[in-house]
């Protein structure tokens, strides 16, 4: 979802520069790469640990809360689509073939941003709060494998970090990778493209095969 079918990964920076702040540090491009693609508590664990906070004092709940709010504040505004996502689930519901809404987001900013991108769009959406272990472990892709009834080796991911990419390598499940702001290292199971624009079903059975 996040920098693969909408624009969202400036909003997500601006919320945790703002997260950087409130603890007394500086995001750093470093800290930032770091971050992204990872479930909120994973990018949190980042920055506690980037501004030496103790275990003792890291209030995980009341901080998750006011990023939430923050992002959902934002993302009420209207979130950008990435070039050539429309057209790409348009064709591939014409195919009939079933999707799943995979993503680190936790299920309240989720359901926020659904309101852009259409719940009716999919069978079902997974998100990183509702697995044992967000992206890059790979319970989140199995976990869409199993709701769609088909072995991970049937099914093909779209993705565009290296912590999205490399859920999708530890599950078994062939990807087409989108870069967006991070390089992502190749891989045997991997298909790169520069956009969704232009994407057909043939480029599809390509990158499953």
């Amino acid at each position: 979802m996040d920098g693969t079918l909408l624009d969202t990964e400036p909003l997500w920076e601006q919320v945790l520069v703002e997260f950087a702040n409130r603890l007394g540090i500086e995001m750093t491009p470093a800290l930032r790469e770091s971050t992204m693609g990872n479930s909120s508590p994973d990018a949190m664990t980042k920055v506690y640990d980037a501004a030496l906070v103790p275990e003792s004092g890291r209030d995980f709940e009341a901080d998750e809360a006011w990023m939430v709010q923050r992002v959902i504040d934002l993302f009420a505004a209207g979130t950008p689509w990435r070039p050539g996502a429309v057209d790409a689930l348009d064709m591939v519901a014409a195919a009939d073939i079933p999707m799943v809404l995979v993503t680190n987001t936790m299920r309240e900013v989720t359901d926020v941003l659904l309101e852009t991108i259409g719940a009716d769009r999919f069978v079902a959406t997974v998100c990183g709060d509702e697995v044992e272990a967000g992206k890059p472990e790979p319970h989140i892709y199995r976990r869409a494998a199993e709701i769609v009834g088909l072995p991970v080796r049937r099914c093909l991911a779209i993705e565009d970090s290296p912590t999205g990419a490399a859920s999708t390598f530890a599950a078994g499940v062939r990807a087409i990778i989108i870069p967006s702001a991070i390089p992502v290292p190749p891989r045997p199971t991997f298909t790169f493209r520069e956009s969704l624009v232009g994407l057909t079903l043939d480029d599809l059975a390509a990158a499953l095969a």
